[in-house]
């Protein structure tokens, strides 16, 4: 990745073209994570709208361990937006250009701490199952508010349900105008869906070759995303206190 495209990627300095980018990028690591994580718990773990109604059956049935469950995943996806956020503002406090390079070097963390949890697809119970969808849940949050934050609500990549809404709005307003713009909000939502798609596939296949180990591809794309930000502030930090003495 060439080091000017990855700085205007996640760089504090924003552009349409740079937010598409790093949406489309993010868009195929949460397809190849929600893969990998119903493989291993059986479970998707991108959008709160299954598990909100989970939540209300649980506790309409009286089964309060899908309840609980269900509530866990709900704050971890809370909690994942807000860590992502207090991330954000602590770094633009510091005016420092990794603001928006700094959730994702948590996920990459992260999204490791889950291949080598030892979880195995179909193999993982109880308590095992229950911290690595409450880890996934996490995940997803903190990559889902900061694309939300850095595009202004425009792009979502962690669930598609927004974005199939969006593009069959775009669709019918193009069928209503008669006619199509290369370079509309249609293509964004299209090639959003088909990037979540192809990970989603990607991340099946990974998955299913070598295990936990798909992992690492989906972390060194996120680090390959954040690094050149990263090590700009690494080097201010540097000459300053280079400065200082």
């Amino acid at each position: 990745m060439p080091i000017a495209f990855a700085r205007r990627l996640t760089g504090s300095a924003r552009s349409p073209a740079s937010d598409r980018h790093l949406g489309y990028s993010l868009a195929f690591i949460a397809g190849g994570m929600n893969a990998g994580g119903y493989q291993a718990v059986r479970q998707y773990t991108s959008h709160m709208t299954g598990v909100a109604s989970s939540l209300s059956y649980g506790v309409a049935s009286a089964g309060w361990t899908l309840a609980f469950a269900s509530a866990m995943s709900l704050l971890a996806f809370v909690a994942g937006a807000m860590a992502c956020t207090l991330l954000i503002r602590m770094a633009r406090q510091r005016r420092m250009h990794s603001e928006y390079a700094l959730p994702l070097v948590l996920e990459s963390i992260l999204l490791l701490a889950f291949g080598l949890s030892g979880t195995r697809p179909g193999a993982s119970s109880g308590l095992s199952t229950a911290a690595t969808v409450i880890l996934l849940c996490f995940v997803m949050g903190l990559q889902n508010a900061l694309i939300t934050k850095v595009s202004r609500a425009e792009i979502r990549t962690t669930h598609m349900t927004g974005i199939v809404t969006d593009l069959g709005i775009e669709l019918g307003r193009a069928l209503f105008q008669g006619s199509l713009q290369p370079a509309s909000r249609l293509t964004l939502y299209g090639c959003l869906l088909l990037a979540f798609i192809a990970g989603g596939i990607a991340g099946t296949i990974a998955f299913r070759w070598i295990g936990d180990l798909a992992t690492v591809p989906l972390a060194s794309m996120l680090v390959a995303c954040a690094l050149v930000p990263v090590v700009d502030d690494a080097r201010a930090w540097t000459n300053s206190q280079g400065a200082r003495r």
